[in-house]
């Protein structure tokens, strides 16, 4: 494959969105010295050495790194995500935090090892998809090791719990399933399944049903649907063009995790109806862009992985921000390259690496 520069449009279309981030994270976090101010510098400086600065280096790096390279690695990535998503488990090494276990204590910072299988599941299920693409029946090729695979990133998910994630990792797994096979029946039976597989879980895990009822019947405000409410105010009292960077009133002492989840609601309050709009049609431009070069590598792997990285940076990003605006339940997804989290946005900057690497050989 001839190698080229990297594709510019997805490059300014990064760059704008992990500069912004970087802003609207620094106008959140005041929030936290309106709230007494503990930790701030500690915050504040792990996410911007960690997340920006690491994650840039990383970005840098991978985007020099030949993609070719994970393909022969893949079933190794996978492997290593699924043992330290499992390792959460162990005594002394997880980390127990807002009801779940989900992070691996270092001692000065703490990582989401979900996020590693992720993307090592991504790799994995690429390489399969490219693996059976030219064979006889290469759908059901792949979808048999496929649902081992999911079954035991799924395992892993379900037990800290992480359904939000498990759910990003099936929309991701889902488009790459049909680009590679044509087969849109297997899709829609995987994703009924994925459904009752869902519905099973609500069934046992009552923050699940929690968040239902809550979009449907908010109720009490002061209860399970107190963050929808002060999401929705801070969206709301944003109007057209925002009360002016810096000048949220809802980050300060009325949103939960103006710095995580709820980051969105407080860039909503800042920039109103226009700033949000913005940001909207990054993350959208970003998917398109990404999409079209996936569309134009000539390497079947290549265009797959490079499908995966998109949907899971886009579908979690939307899907926070959808939670925000009540259409759909809340999620404990942050929005990616914005909230708060080093280990999580220097992942996410990875994985924008090796999809800049791959757009050097989509023929665009």
């Amino acid at each position: 494959m001839t190698k080229r520069p990297l594709d510019l449009p997805l490059v300014i279309l990064l760059m704008l969105l992990i500069a912004s981030g970087a802003a609207i994270f620094f106008s959140a976090s005041l929030g936290i010295l309106g709230r007494g101010g503990e930790n701030f510098e500690s915050i504040v400086l792990k996410h911007y050495l960690l997340g920006f600065g690491g994650g840039g280096i990383a970005l840098f790096a991978l985007s020099r790194v030949p993609f070719h390279i994970y393909r022969k690695y893949a079933y190794a990535f996978f492997l290593t995500g699924l043992f330290l998503t499992f390792a959460v488990f162990i005594p002394g090494v997880g980390m127990y935090h807002g009801g779940a276990t989900r992070w691996i204590n270092l001692g000065p910072i703490t990582f989401q090892p979900s996020e590693l299988l992720k993307i090592g599941t991504i790799i994995y299920a690429a390489a399969l998809f490219a693996s059976t693409r030219r064979r006889n029946n290469p759908s059901l090729r792949a979808l048999l090791p496929l649902i081992g695979v999911l079954g035991l990133a799924a395992l892993a998910l379900i037990l800290q719990p992480d359904i939000d994630n498990l759910v990003i990792l099936f929309a991701a797994l889902t488009a790459m399933y049909i680009v590679a096979t044509g087969k849109w029946s297997h899709a829609i039976a995987a994703g009924f399944i994925g459904l009752l597989v869902l519905a099973s879980v609500a069934l046992v895990e009552p923050y699940i049903r929690s968040r239902i009822m809550t979009l449907i019947s908010p109720g009490d405000f002061q209860g399970a649907g107190y963050q929808i409410k002060q999401s929705l105010i801070a969206v709301g009292s944003g109007g057209l063009t925002g009360r002016g960077f810096g000048q949220s009133i809802q980050k300060h002492s009325y949103l939960p995790e103006p710095i995580g989840d709820s980051i969105f609601a407080v860039y909503a309050e800042e920039t109103g109806f226009i700033g949000s709009v913005f940001l909207v049609l990054l993350y959208l431009g970003f998917t398109l862009r990404g999409l079209t070069v996936a569309s134009r590598v000539p390497d079947a792997f290549g265009g797959l992985l490079a499908i995966g990285i998109v949907i899971l940076i886009s579908a979690q990003s939307f899907i926070n921000i959808a939670a925000m605006i009540g259409i759909i339940p809340l999620s404990g997804n942050t929005l990616v390259f914005v909230s708060h989290g080093g280990s999580a946005l220097l992942v996410a900057m990875a994985q924008a690496g090796i999809l800049l690497n791959i757009s050097r050989y989509a023929t665009l």
